[in-house]
């Protein structure tokens, strides 16, 4: 069986369980400083089907490459921790405010900078936006065949794959030939937690970014364990555009933002006793919220 080389698509997301009226700037983007930072679940569960062809396949290693600023560092550190062997971190501030067509090209160049793969793997869709784009966009703008809905790679061998995927109406076994894009539902195995030993191994992994805010003298340390360097990669590595990525290369506007505020007018306590039930339910079935 031969060596697979991954590359997983992931992301660091703010947590939209606790989006409050801060959470948008006036511009339309993400105010992603107000907003705790997570990794987002559905890459997760790429990572995870990226770590189960790795177990199978011998020799296999799995990259890992996320967009955004210094702190996304911690999805690579992340990834690592579960069993990816190394990541890339691509930021500029020439990308911010990217949507999904700027997003999608600027991962395009920098795959092409990383160098060659077999299978691309990511979430289906993030939860700061939740469009499902930017995997199918990469796949086009690497002009490579793409597989979506994936809960399970079953297998990648002599430059084929074959994917399980969970539409509406059931399951299909689809096949296609790498190199390849999948993106990967909710719906497949949660990704494995964390690894001790790896944690301690790699937990002074950090980008250059990360370590030029600190007072520590760190050149000579990540000379000795040039493992724990996280590379990062600018828009003049790639050789992209920079009309094409950041806020001159997104197509999509937000043309307003409206807070909703759901305030409750009227309230009614309840005890336990049988009438107060039956009145409610009576209640409930003569404005037709049951019944």
């Amino acid at each position: 069986m031969n060596a697979i080389n991954i590359i997983v698509l992931a992301k660091q997301v703010p947590d939209t369980r606790n989006v409050g009226k801060d959470a948008m700037k006036a511009d339309g983007t993400v105010n992603r400083a107000a907003l705790p930072a997570i990794f987002n679940p559905e890459d997760l569960n790429a990572l995870e089907q990226a770590l189960r062809l790795k177990d199978k396949y011998k020799g296999t290693s799995i990259t890992i490459l996320t967009m955004g600023p210094g702190r996304a560092a911690e999805i690579i550190r992340e990834s690592m921790y579960r069993g990816a062997d190394r990541g890339f971190l691509l930021t500029d501030r020439a990308f911010a405010g990217s949507d999904t067509l700027a997003t999608s090209y600027a991962l395009a160049a920098a795959i092409r900078t990383i160098g060659k793969f077999d299978v691309i793997i990511c979430g289906r869709q993030a939860i700061d936006g939740d469009t499902a784009q930017v995997g199918p966009q990469v796949a086009e703008k690497l002009s490579i065949p793409q597989i979506t809905y994936a809960e399970e790679v079953v297998s990648v061998e002599k430059g084929r794959i074959k994917v399980k995927r969970r539409l509406e109406r059931g399951v299909e076994l689809v096949e296609g030939a790498t190199p390849i894009l999948v993106t990967v539902n909710n719906s497949a195995p949660d990704c494995r937690p964390r690894n001790a030993k790896r944690v301690m191994k790699y937990k002074r992994a950090t980008s250059i970014s990360e370590r030029q805010n600190t007072d520590e003298d760190y050149i000579s340390f990540y000379n000795d364990h040039p493992y724990l360097n996280i590379p990062e990669i600018s828009l003049k590595d790639t050789n992209a555009i920079e009309t094409e990525v950041g806020l001159a290369g997104s197509p999509t506007k937000v043309k307003k933002i409206e807070n909703v505020v759901f305030q409750v007018k009227e309230s009614k306590i309840l005890t336990g006793n049988n009438e107060d039930i039956e009145n409610l339910i009576v209640e409930l079935i003569a404005n037709h919220t049951i019944g």
